[in-house]
C-alpha cells in the first residue's frame, strides 16, 4: 500500500465511486440492498472527509498557503456531505425522501472528487515533494485507524459542529 497522501486519498475516491455505482444500479424495489449500501457509503465517506479533515487540509493550508481558497471550499463541501450523511443515517431505506437525499449526496460528492482530482491534487503534487505527500499520508493511515466510522461517534460529530462554528 502507498504511504503517498493524493494515491490514499485517490484510493477511497475509488471505492466510494464504486458504492454510488452500485447504489445506482439498484431497481425502485431494491430497499433493503439501497440501505446497506449507503451504510457503507456513509461509513466510507465518515473515514474519508475525517482524515482530510484531521490531517491533509492542515498540512495543505501550512505548507503551500496559496491553496488556502481550495481547502475552505473544501471544508465547505465537507460540510454539506456531512449534514446529508447525518440525516441520511436517521432515515430508514423506505423513507420517501431516503433515494433523493442519496442521490443529492452522490451528486455533491462526485463534485468534490472530480475538483480535488482535477484541479487541486496537481497543485499539491506539484507545489510537495514525495516526501512530504509520504509524511502526510503516513499520518493519514494512522487516523483512518481510529477514525470514526458512523457520523454518530463523538469525533465525527466533533467534525461537523466544527464545520458549523469555525
Amino acid at each position: 500500500m502507498s504511504t503517498d497522501a493524493i494515491v490514499i486519498l485517490k484510493d477511497d475516491h475509488k471505492e466510494i465511486r464504486k458504492l454510488f455505482r452500485d447504489f445506482k444500479s439498484q431497481g425502485p424495489n431494491a430497499t433493503k440492498t439501497k440501505g446497506k449500501i449507503v451504510d457503507q457509503i456513509i461509513e466510507a465517506l465518515t473515514v474519508h472527509t475525517y482524515i482530510e479533515n484531521e490531517c491533509m487540509y492542515p498540512e495543505i493550508r501550512k505548507r503551500v498557503p496559496d491553496l488556502e481558497d481550495d481547502i475552505l471550499e473544501s471544508y465547505e463541501e465537507h460540510h454539506v456531505a456531512d449534514v446529508l450523511v447525518v440525516e441520511l443515517a436517521a432515515l430508514k431505506p423506505d423513507s420517501e425522501r431516503f433515494d433523493a437525499k442519496t442521490t443529492v449526496l452522490i451528486e455533491n460528492v462526485e463534485h468534490h472528487i472530480e475538483e480535488e482530482e482535477d484541479e487541486w491534487f496537481p497543485k499539491v503534487r506539484e507545489a510537495l515533494g514525495r516526501k512530504d505527500l509520504q509524511e502526510i499520508g503516513e499520518e493519514m493511515l494512522r487516523l483512518k485507524e481510529k477514525a470514526p466510522r458512523r457520523p454518530s461517534q463523538p469525533s465525527a460529530l466533533k467534525k461537523t459542529v466544527d464545520a458549523i462554528l469555525k
